[in-house]
């Protein structure tokens, strides 16, 4: 039996949403990517076995960062990079979300919103990290922006995957964090409040907002204030989870979190009449399995509140872990630690790491007749030039 795809959703309802919903250029390509990706009409290469004589046909992928059935590849690169950054210490997870009430405004001004997210979180990490009375410290983290609760509503916020630690002000010693405490999140919720309205007013104040539909009213400064103002008055979610452990427990949540996109196609149960029903977990309730269902146009409708802008890094790096000063920083660090730098060299993603919600790529390395690793490419399919519309190309 056939397990329904996001794909085979998309086939059935795109027609329906399109007609009822105003779709962009950039939803409409999301749309056109997942029907096409790994099928004929992206074109492929066929493979022989030089010991049983047997073909096998792949094909290539859409590579549209919203896409299930893509990212594996690109993941594996990533965590491979990243295993090189771990230290030795306990790992930490904080999450920075957006109330509710900023839901609408940042879905009309998405790059601004996001960016101001990340922004925010990070100052507020930062800040509080260095204040003597909390850690004292120069600290380095990554952050993941998710957009989307499990069923499928917009929910924007940032997992931070921070070291239990960090480098004192005069770089002479490491500074341990408590054992199973990092920072107050009490503290931290404020200071991300402050931080997030203080750049949101600005990003108003220099016109970079747009307003339409049922926020028309904010374009008028005395409503924008208002607003802005009840905005101080709403409790901020900031939450940190227990410690993750060791590197090898960070890299195995990496893979889970850091290139997953709105929904798997392992967690769709069924398509039929019109009706998508899908697994979810309930966190409100032990994070019990439940099971929903939505009519094929509204679960699209949903899907696509997730395009993110083009450009926009949904994955960035700060403090020890930037870019710019990543490699001294953290040889700095593995001396203040005493972890050799072989040792650091050798940690690796862990093969056994759940997906993280997106399908592995094809395994053709070895033959799935025979098993034998003698697959070689005799020929390259290329793309037909028009596909035939209404209908999904052949997998």
């Amino acid at each position: 039996m056939h397990r329904p795809e996001v794909a085979d959703v998309i086939v059935q309802a795109a027609a329906a949403y399109e007609a009822r919903y105003r779709a962009s250029r950039g939803q409409r390509r999301i749309l056109r990517d997942l029907v096409r990706c790994r099928t004929a009409a992206l074109g492929g290469h066929q493979q022989r076995c030089g010991a049983c004589g047997h073909e096998v046909i792949s094909y290539n992928s859409c590579r549209n960062r919203h896409c299930p059935k893509c990212g594996g590849a690109a993941r594996a690169r990533w965590l491979a990079a990243r295993a090189a950054d771990l230290l030795p210490v306990p790992y930490f997870h904080v999450v920075f979300t957006l109330p509710s009430q900023l839901g609408p405004l940042a879905l009309q001004n998405k790059r601004v919103l996001y960016s101001l997210l990340f922004r925010a979180a990070a100052a507020t990490l930062h800040t509080i990290a260095r204040d003597p009375k909390h850690l004292g410290a120069d600290i380095g983290f990554l952050a993941v922006l998710h957009t989307w609760g499990q069923t499928l509503q917009h929910h924007p916020h940032l997992h931070c995957v921070v070291p239990g630690g960090g480098l004192a002000p005069d770089g002479l010693r490491w500074v341990p964090c408590r054992r199973h405490f990092f920072l107050p999140v009490r503290v931290l919720s404020r200071r991300f409040r402050s931080t997030f309205l203080r750049l949101l007013r600005a990003a108003g104040a220099q016109g970079k907002l747009q307003y339409h539909g049922q926020l028309a009213a904010l374009a008028e400064p005395t409503a924008w204030q208002r607003w802005a103002h009840a905005l101080e008055r709403v409790e901020w979610v900031v939450y940190a989870k227990p410690p993750f452990g060791g590197p090898e427990r960070v890299l195995k949540y990496l893979a889970r979190y850091t290139h997953r996109v709105a929904i798997a196609n392992q967690r769709l149960v069924s398509l039929a009449d019109g009706q998508v029903t899908f697994r979810w977990k309930d966190y409100a309730h032990g994070q019990r399995s439940r099971t929903m269902t939505l009519a094929a146009v509204e679960f699209l409708r949903r899907f696509l509140l997730h395009r993110l802008p083009r450009g926009l890094q949904r994955i960035r790096q700060y403090g020890l872990l930037a870019n710019r000063r990543r490699t001294t920083q953290l040889t700095r660090c593995r001396q203040l630690l005493g972890q050799c730098p072989a040792a650091a060299t050798t940690a690796a993603a862990d093969p056994s790491a759940p997906a993280g919600g997106l399908d592995a790529p094809p395994a053709r390395e070895v033959c799935p007749a025979c098993g034998s690793p003698r697959l070689t490419i005799v020929a390259l399919l290329p793309a037909p030039s028009v596909l035939a519309s209404g209908a999904r190309p052949p997998p």
